[in-house]
């Protein structure tokens, strides 16, 4: 196998050029076998194999670096980086990660996770080897998708005066996660049209190049207008107008063509974009077929690309998806917004019944957050859907522009809390403290998916900033026979006793409903309440503990910092009777990629450690002892 001869940055050029195309169809089977077995990003790491290998030919890691944007294309980057045997632990706790880390490996020269961030770092770089009088270039790989954010356009806008040499690489496959959507993706399919431009280009200097005397001088005059031709071919000529070089369109399977294309880039001593059209999902016909399946996968049979041990409980994200459905079959004025996933959020199916009404504003969340202020200020009802870790983005957005005029703007906060195998960057754990931080900002975490249907109800009426947060996966049915009518500001008391109280948010309910048992077994009293409204608190409620009880233990899947229980002791302690709060959440970490369950357990937030925990705490206080 020409794979194995893989053992380090740069082995690759000592492979045979008439042997690259074996090493890319070898690449992409083991990247096929890897995620069928292990789940990760399938379709996005198949399209950008033969331009990964082009880079790693034409640049000289690691004094040259590379940066993903996202990042969740890199597989191919880290096989030619050595990493091949890693991936037999892709994206297990204190395995590989499925995204570029500097701490894993010196040749990923910037963590990524989120969009749209790479060329605003790698301007950045190539400052910081102006500052240090250091060489090598610096290379930005983005999709057309994340192209869309709004950092990148910013980013542009400072690239354009550089004087130094910065290589943009626009890995363009005509999809991000969904399908693309705005103005930037017309304007990519004009230039994808465009082509022929080139085509016609280089004909016309070939055939002038051979007349003698006159044409060198009709190649100079033609040079000299070239600009105001493009303008009248290539609709837009975009990124020649910011002052950044356009290269391309270039075919993204051609190595030895992008080689040559990125070694002349290097020569330049200012900004260039080189545009690159790829296939996601190339070579596996089918996530080429659905790319959105095959973006990010559960291991998955081979050869029928059917996900193995598929779990047909429904999710939160399908009660989330049917309950808007329904409520917008009954009120007009509802309307529904997405940053880029319509699938992921469930809202595929809103917008083909509600077309008129439904939203994906593309990677853009904080374009996302004011739109929906617009709306709202005009008496629709939007709903924006968006996951707890990229919804962090839109932070400025959700204070000034929601909370500040008090809209009554719905957030359906996915992936709340810990999500896994993406790692820190994907971890929903610190909305919470970022939304809980904002006034006029409420937040209601559900128990079980019938609560969370309750909510979405109750959030149509609701004319104040609300976000409902829960988490990824199958939804808890548990305690179903537990409905109290949800009023504002209200915890839901699940079983009143005394001496120990569990108040749990959203996820933690069905942790604590199992504690409380095994408190039970130890011969203790034990109340059960689930919180529903993190903000804000159930003052009434956290008075009347204090008069039967010796401890509320609160439980959360969130960072301790700025999290409800935080909030709790800072209530409680300024009550003129204060009592113990003990608070389960998760320590103030960045969480590494993992299995949910396994994640929990190194984090103490399993049932059997929570129990631990508590009776630990109650040992060392004594507060049972008088």
């Amino acid at each position: 196998m020409v794979l194995e001869k893989i053992k380090k940055a740069n082995d690759i050029k000592k492979i045979p050029k008439d042997e690259m195309d074996i090493l890319a169809d070898e690449i992409r089977k083991f990247i096929i076998n890897a995620v069928g077995n292990r789940g990760g990003h399938l379709a996005s790491n198949l399209g950008i194999v033969e331009l990964t290998m082009a880079l790693h030919l034409a640049m000289d890691l690691p004094k040259d670096k590379i940066i993903f944007d996202v990042g969740h294309q890199c597989y191919t980057h880290k096989i030619l980086t050595g990493r091949k045997d890693e991936f037999e632990h892709l994206r297990e706790y204190g395995g590989m990660s499925g995204f570029p880390k500097p701490r894993e490996n010196k040749n990923d020269v910037f963590s990524t996770g989120h969009s749209s961030t790479s060329i605003s770092a790698a301007l950045g770089m190539v400052k910081a080897n102006e500052i240090n009088k250091k060489d090598g270039s610096v290379v930005a790989v983005i999709g057309d998708g994340a192209l869309t954010g709004g950092m990148a356009f910013e980013a542009l806008n400072n690239a354009s005066g550089l004087k130094k040499n910065l290589i943009i690489i626009l890995n363009d496959n005509n999809m991000s996660i969904s399908k693309n959507v705005g103005g930037m993706n017309t304007y990519l399919t004009k230039v994808r049209a465009g082509a022929k431009y080139n085509d016609l280009k280089n004909d016309i200097i070939k055939k002038l190049n051979k007349i003698p005397y006159v044409g060198p001088g009709a190649i100079k005059s033609i040079k000299t207008t070239k600009s105001s031709i493009k303008q009248l071919v290539i609709p837009g000529m975009f990124f020649e107008n910011m002052g950044i070089n356009y290269l391309g369109p270039v075919d993204g399977s051609n190595i030895p063509q992008l080689v040559e294309i990125i070694k002349e880039a290097k020569k330049l001593e200012h900004a260039v974009l080189i545009h690159v059209m790829t296939k996601k999902g190339k070579g596996y016909e089918k996530a080429e077929k659905n790319p959105s399946k095959f973006h990010g996968i559960s291991p998955f049979d081979i050869k029928t690309g059917e996900i193995k041990n598929k779990n047909k409980d429904k999710t939160y994200t399908d009660v989330f998806s049917d309950t808007i459905l329904d409520l917008a079959e009954k009120n007009d004025n509802i309307a529904a917004i997405t940053a880029a996933m319509p699938d992921g959020t469930g809202l595929k199916t809103f917008s083909k019944r509600y077309p008129e009404r439904f939203f994906d504003v593309g990677i853009a969340e904080e374009h996302a957050v004011t739109f929906a202020a617009g709306l709202a200020s005009q008496g629709i009802k939007p709903y924006v859907a968006i996951y707890s870790s990229f919804l962090q983005r839109a932070y400025d957005q959700i204070l000034h522009d929601v909370c500040i005029q008090d809209l009554g703007v719905v957030f359906a906060v996915d992936r709340a809390g810990l999500v896994g195998e993406d790692g820190e960057t994907h971890q929903g754990i610190f909305d919470l403290s970022f939304l809980g931080s904002i006034p006029n900002m409420n937040i209601f975490a559900p128990k079980n998916i019938y609560e969370l249907e309750e909510a979405i109800k109750f959030s149509y009426n609701f004319k104040h900033p609300l976000a409902i947060r829960y988490p990824r996966g199958k939804g808890f049915c548990g305690l179903k026979e537990y409905k109290t009518p949800i009023s504002f500001a209200k915890s839901e008391v699940i079983f009143s006793e005394k001496d120990i109280a569990l108040m749990a948010v959203g996820s933690m309910v069905e942790v604590a409903y199992e504690v409380r048992d095994m408190l039970k077994e130890k011969g203790f009293n034990v109340t059960l309440i689930n919180a529903r409204f993190v903000k804000p608190l159930d003052e009434e409620l956290l008075r009347e503990i204090g008069k039967n009880h010796k401890l509320l233990v609160t439980l959360e899947e969130n960072v301790t910092s700025g999290g409800f229980g935080e909030r709790v002791c800072f209530f409680v302690s300024k009550l003129v009777n204060p009592y113990r709060v003990m608070n389960i959440s998760i320590p103030n970490i960045f969480v590494e990629q993992g299995n949910v369950n396994v994640l929990k357990q190194n984090l103490l937030l399993d049932k059997e450690n929570v129990f631990k925990r508590i009776l630990k705490y109650i040992d060392e206080t004594k507060i049972f002892n008088d």
